[in-house]
């Protein structure tokens, strides 16, 4: 452990290794927010997610995790989810109608969670939702309601099935049997029923989809979409339920357009999207069109440009990289695809996507530099089944997304490894990211953060090496570096079974780094993830103080005694990343109460105009 006493600073030096990575961090230096919605997550309200446990053991590790934003609309079932009814068709099952109950959910997150954790759902474009189950696919009288081939075809509304399993049935049920109209003022209507019913705070409500997947409606809700519904039919449908919505409710968010995967980012239903006569990739079109319209109209129509990516990528060393997909102009993107068919003609050569950097040339271009816009990526999987490995990668999203300003990060699938690496980000980093550079950036990434006051710094190191181990060299500028150790915390070697319970109880290690000056050298195990905390000296000391000082009980669970025979100023309460718990003014011994402390060791830190004294306390 790490005890915070009286330092003193010596003088700015560099240490340079002699091989391996050199970090550098200097707090002062690009200061970007950090969104608290790249803490998030698809579907993870308890009794609603797929993470193993109880749920008791859910809602422990969503509250301590940090979690901070719930997708909860469900993906593809909630393109026809019908409120009034509490009703969803799913298109990956028979186009089935089963209850799907949001007004559950969203009491839930209200009754169940700080008033920090933030909602999303989504409204309906597609125009046709889930009116009765009546007419469902007897899939349990079939196989048991067993996945296979099959679950696609289009059965409810008495389809005729092909035994020879595949997407086609043999006949297609009829949508009008088990699906209803529902018009723009029919999905808007949920915001009044929430809001005004249900009595949901507008901060709880503040971001909404604007549905799900638009490019593929023709693959996944095919029973209400064919191939003739263009781009400009769908933009048609998208400013009548955004403008409606800002009606209802100025301050709203929209997210969108959801765009399905890589080949969608720039493909409109595999078809070719035109402006003025000449061809624009699906994206660019969006937020053109967006951009033409709010001209128009007055009204805001986009607030958060929203991404999926699903990547084929399986091997650890391409997985650990996927994060410069987005806005990495240098990296060769093994699956780049519809990328090539950027300009509208096929070019193999491009495979630099730097997705979310073209996005924002895009809102630049048709929108102003003061667009507004924000980025957000609310669905994403990588094929990884080694915890390691998908901490890293989530850990390299984070990282990036924290540089970048990304407003948004939501991963579809919630996997082994990424509790914890959300717990690290979540709970130990600050609130403003600052500039880290590396001399390796593929190899180890340096992602620092600082507090408001500036006077704490957070640094996490990320070595995605699957195989060996990094000689690393930190280096700190324009910061105050401590002499005494400090207990920096790690993830590495994670096991394959699920580790974090809370934050008291998780696999984090401890590990002890020192400084010189102002840098420190330490060895990054392969595919782990460091993080320290650095926080500046509050004191310096004129003159050391000779009378001792003691505390009782020690170790204590409540009411203790702090006993000096010299009168102080202030006592602070440091936890051993040197955070600030409480902060008291005093005079010569006073009993303080310490009960809400949670357990561990703490340094006492009593300040005076003669310099400054510390101790410890243990905290049962």
């Amino acid at each position: 452990m790490r005890w915070l006493l009286l330092i003193s600073f010596l003088g700015v030096g560099v240490v340079a290794p002699a091989q391996g990575v050199t970090l550098t961090v200097d707090p002062t230096l690009e200061k970007k927010p950090i969104s608290p919605y790249l803490y998030g997550g698809n579907g993870m309200l308890p009794g609603q997610s797929s993470t193993s446990g109880s749920t008791a053991d859910q809602w422990v590790r969503l509250r301590d995790s940090g979690m901070r934003f719930l997708r909860q609309g469900g993906g593809n079932n909630s393109t026809k989810y019908n409120w009034r009814k509490r009703l969803s068709s799913h298109p990956d099952w028979y186009n089935n109608v089963y209850a799907n109950d949001w007004d559950k959910a969203v009491r839930l997150l209200q009754d169940s969670l700080s008033p920090a954790v933030t909602g999303m759902w989504s409204f309906q474009l597609i125009g046709r939702v889930a009116a009765t189950s009546a007419a469902n696919f007897d899939d349990w009288g079939y196989n048991r309601s067993q996945w296979w081939t099959g679950v696609n075809q289009n059965l409810a509304g008495g389809g005729t099935l092909n035994p020879a399993g595949g997407n086609q049935a043999l006949t297609n049920g009829n949508p009008d049997r088990y699906l209803q109209d529902w018009p723009a003022d029919s999905t808007v209507g949920l915001l009044d029923h929430w809001r005004n019913r249900l009595a949901i705070p507008d901060g709880r409500l503040t971001y909404w989809n604007m549905d799900n997947e638009p490019e593929i409606w023709n693959g996944t809700h095919d029973d209400v979409v064919n191939n003739s519904l263009s781009a400009e039919a769908f933009m048609q449908r998208y400013f009548a339920v955004a403008k409606q919505a800002r009606a209802r409710f100025p301050g709203i968010k929209l997210v969108g357009p959801a765009t399905a995967n890589e080949w969608q980012w720039y493909h409109w239903m595999n078809r070719t999207t035109l402006s003025d006569g000449q061809y624009l990739c699906w994206l660019a079109y969006f937020i053109k069109r967006c951009a033409e319209e709010q001209k128009a109209s007055g009204v805001r129509l986009l607030d958060v440009l929203d991404l999926h990516f699903y990547p084929g990528e399986s091997s650890p060393e391409q997985i650990v990289q996927l994060h410069r997909v987005f806005f990495d102009q240098t990296y060769d993107y093994p699956g780049a695809n519809g990328v090539k068919d950027l300009t509208g003609n096929w070019n193999n050569s491009l495979t630099k996507e730097y997705i979310l950097g073209r996005v924002n040339d895009w809102l630049t271009q048709y929108m102003g530099p003061n667009h507004g816009v924000k980025l957000g990526i609310t669905e994403m999987d990588v094929k990884s089944s080694d915890p390691s490995v998908t901490a890293v990668w989530y850990a390299s999203m984070l990282g990036e997304f924290m540089q970048k300003e990304v407003a948004i990060f939501t991963p579809w699938s919630w996997k082994v490894g990424m509790w914890e690496t959300l717990h690290l980000f979540a709970r130990y980093s600050q609130t403003t990211a600052v500039k880290g550079t590396s001399s390796n950036e593929t190899l180890v990434s340096a992602y620092p953060s600082v507090n408001r006051g500036g006077d704490t710094l957070t640094v996490v190191l990320v070595n995605r090496s699957t195989t060996a181990a990094q000689m690393t060299t930190l280096n700190i500028a324009n910061f105050k570096t401590p002499t005494a150790p400090v207990q920096a915390l790690r993830l590495a070697a994670l096991p394959a079974e699920e580790t974090f319970v809370s934050h008291s109880k998780n696999a984090l290690q401890p590990v002890s780094i020192y400084f010189t000056g102002n840098a420190t050298t330490l060895t990054l195990p392969p595919l782990s993830i460091t993080t320290m905390t650095l926080t500046e000296s509050l004191v310096t000391a004129t003159e050391p103080l000779q009378k001792a000082v003691s505390v009782f009980p020690n170790p204590g669970t409540g009411i203790v005694t702090v006993d000096t025979d010299l009168p102080f100023e202030t006592l602070t309460v440091l936890d051993a990343q040197g955070r600030r718990f409480y902060q008291f003014k005093q005079h010569t011994g006073k009993q303080y109460d310490l009960s809400a402390l949670p357990h561990g060791v703490y340094t006492l830190l009593l300040e005076s105009t003669k310099g400054v004294q510390t101790t410890r306390f243990i905290k049962h």
